[in-house]
């Protein structure tokens, strides 16, 4: 995601904010961080995830071991679909987020988590970064759409409008759901690279899952420190592509200037429901449950 904030690159940055991935500074317990995460993952995500996001996985399976080199990914990537993957230091500032985008290039942090941390962090490492990811880029629809979301957070900084952008990627990149052969899918990042949120986004009743609707979506927060209380079901990645593409989104974002923001659990009359949550979980955690 990007960072609001635009300071100065840090010292060892480059001016658009790259550094060395230096693959070799990588420890024996970071690689076999990374294997324990992938073969976890790996094993519970068919059924679950997306086709897509199956057969994007393997352009992860590189020749050396644990953690990819981000250059032998790269080229496996660029062979694909043209993007490539650098390494950052952290977030970026918004501007050079969505520039990288538009030219086809994917930030990733080049930490992993500590043990202590396997089931969460809140700053995405590597293996959300590249795991979550890299195998939808390897596919030419979301690769393109992706694209398209950069070109338009470019254009996009001169109406002021970056909250509701940053929905759009939340909502779709980060945690979006997709149906097919008449089942709902999980393809967004931040679910198929977390064990527990990839049962519970799918399985569990307390969200809701309602139909993307570009909007509505653009319209309704969300949660950074905890599961989703609605996840948003696109038709086709071909669909969410063309709809991005078609958009004219001067006149929508001075319709969401005057517009009400929307409750993370919010349900309209207009919506297509397919699962109305009954929210047990937001509201066992409210308590002070511990999270599952």
């Amino acid at each position: 995601m990007p960072n609001a904030i635009a300071p100065a690159p840090p010292p060892g940055a480059a001016a658009d904010w790259t550094i060395p991935q230096d693959w070799a500074s990588y420890t024996l317990a970071e690689h076999a961080m990374w294997d324990t995460l992938f073969e976890r993952q790996a094993r519970m995500l068919p059924g679950r995830a997306s086709p897509a996001f199956l057969e994007g996985l393997d352009v992860l399976r590189l020749s050396k071991p644990g953690i990819p080199d981000f250059d032998e990914l790269s080229e496996r990537l660029h062979k694909l679909t043209g993007w490539r993957v650098v390494a950052v230091p952290g977030l970026v500032p918004d501007e050079d987020f969505f520039r990288h985008l538009a030219n086809r290039t994917f930030v990733a942090g080049r930490f992993i988590r500590r043990p202590e941390q396997i089931d969460y962090l809140q700053e995405p490492d590597v293996f959300h970064d590249v795991f979550g990811h890299v195998p939808m880029l390897a596919n030419p629809v979301f690769a393109d759409y992706m694209q398209a979301y950069g070109e338009g957070g470019l254009r996009s900084l001169q109406y002021g409008s970056l909250k509701q952008l940053a929905r759009l990627y939340w909502y779709t990149v980060e945690f979006g759901l997709v149906r097919e052969g008449g089942e709902l899918r999980i393809y967004g990042a931040g679910i198929v690279s977390s064990f527990g949120e990839s049962r519970f986004a799918l399985e569990d009743s307390s969200p809701n899952r309602i139909g993307f609707d570009l909007e509505r979506v653009m319209r309704t927060d969300y949660r950074i420190d905890d599961y989703q209380q609605t996840y948003f079901v696109i038709d086709s990645y071909e669909d969410l592509l063309r709809r991005t593409l078609e958009t004219d989104f001067a006149p929508l974002y001075a319709r969401l200037a005057r517009a009400k923001d929307l409750s993370t659990d919010a349900v309209l009359p207009s919506d297509t429901v397919y699962t109305l949550g009954d929210q047990a979980y937001a509201r066992s955690r409210k308590a002070g449950a511990p999270a599952t």
